[in-house]
């Protein structure tokens, strides 16, 4: 990886050290979020469920506005400002004895978050030619996960001694990345090609909307992300109302485990191979080994037959992330990019409601019908993929 590294230049391994960085200072708090608002708020489990969701959809939408800054401002102010909010926002959380106020740096920090997440990703399209996107953008999903695979061990050994310092490291690493793209930032770079008659906001997000490509592929993205943005919440449901405790705890620990080494090991030698020409074939190849991962599920009993299964899940993830990134850049006007992926970044709401639909499910149904369920958000999120891609053909 560090020789593949070297061969960018130093402005798009600032960005990806952004994408490992920041998504460390996530992941070190994130997964205790629940714990730390239950004990310091005295929350119930219901109630915590509702404010962090809550924020996150809100910063999800937010962040369209964001898209909208990206295409107007150049990156370096844009990353220093909202590397500034994310900073900001962990120590609001930490030092906060109001809920509202605990709330409100919640939410900013989810937007300070997609924003730079939007912005590195079309500065990847102005500094990268489209043959190696592919791997920038595989290469950028690993680093994530690697922040994901360590963050909560860090979180965990902190919060066992003061529950406020994973938020203090977060705040920490966000300041050492802010102090870093200070002195290393591309001042250079600059925003999108300037439309001849600037559109205000409303005037952008009517263009999103007659776009018939994205906004099918939006959709697609949503529907699909209720299966593989949080995986891990329904699967734990799914295990608490088929297994004892124990067992919940052994087989998520061994998925989690499994989807982190996993996309670690393959992400980039399995997107690197994707290719802009044949984006719709990856899309639905990485679809068929979700719904392979969700059959597989259905019918583990064994530990090995779980890993198994969350190993195909795994590899359509692999392909899915980088290919959707591509799919995206590919139909995105150059003025417009930043809102194309802010757009493209709504697919978290479908993550958000993975949960949800759920608990919804097994509390009126018997439990193997969640998978059936969710294999039908994939097959129908897989045919708005493929009526995107093929109104992108008709449209070349």
């Amino acid at each position: 990886m560090l020789t593949v590294l070297k061969q960018y230049p130093s402005g798009v391994n600032l960005l990806l050290a952004s994408a490992f960085v920041l998504t460390l200072g996530r992941a070190i708090t994130l997964p205790y979020l629940v714990l730390y608002l239950s004990s310091r708020y005295q929350l119930s489990i219901a109630a915590v469920g509702t404010t962090v969701g809550c924020a996150l959809v809100a910063g999800s939408l937010l962040s369209l506005y964001g898209g909208y800054l990206t295409d107007r401002l150049k990156p370096y102010p844009l990353i220093l400002g909202f590397t500034g909010c994310f900073v900001a926002a962990f120590i609001g959380m930490c030092v906060t004895s109001n809920l509202i106020l605990f709330f409100l740096a919640l939410v900013l920090f989810n937007f300070a978050y997609s924003v730079i997440d939007i912005t590195a990703k079309a500065a990847f399209g102005r500094l990268l030619p489209s043959h190696e996107q592919s791997r920038v953008f595989s290469l950028r999903y690993t680093l994530i996960n690697m922040a994901y695979a360590v963050g909560p061990f860090i979180g965990a050994a902190l919060a066992g001694v003061n529950m406020s310092l994973p938020f203090v490291l977060s705040a920490a690493l966000g300041a050492g990345f802010f102090w870093l793209y200070i002195r290393y930032g591309d001042r250079e770079l600059g925003c999108a090609p300037a439309q001849t008659t600037p559109f205000s906001f409303a005037q952008v997000g009517k263009v999103l909307l007659n776009d018939r490509r994205l906004v099918c592929f939006t959709l697609g993205g949503i529907l699909s992300a209720v299966v593989f943005g949080q995986f891990s919440a329904y699967l734990s449901q799914y295990l608490v109302v088929t297994s004892d405790p124990q067992r919940v705890y052994s087989v998520i620990t061994t998925l989690l485990a499994v989807n982190a080494c996993g996309v670690i090991t393959l992400q980039y030698w399995v997107g690197k191979r994707i290719d802009a020409q044949h984006l719709t074939r990856w899309l639905m190849a990485g679809l068929v080994l979700f719904l392979a991962g969700l059959a597989g599920f259905s019918m583990a009993q064994s530990l090995t037959a779980w890993a198994f299964a969350m190993l195909l899940f795994t590899l359509g993830e692999i392909i899915v992330f980088p290919a959707e990134y591509m799919f995206i850049d590919r139909i995105a006007p150059a003025s417009l990019r930043g809102m194309y992926f802010a757009a493209q970044n709504l697919s978290n709401l479908g993550g958000a409601l993975g949960p949800i639909v759920c608990g919804l499910v097994l509390a009126v149904w018997p439990a193997p019908m969640m998978f059936y369920v969710l294999a039908g958000f994939l097959i129908v999120g897989g045919a708005l993929y493929l009526l995107g891609g093929s109104l992108s053909e008709t449209r070349r």
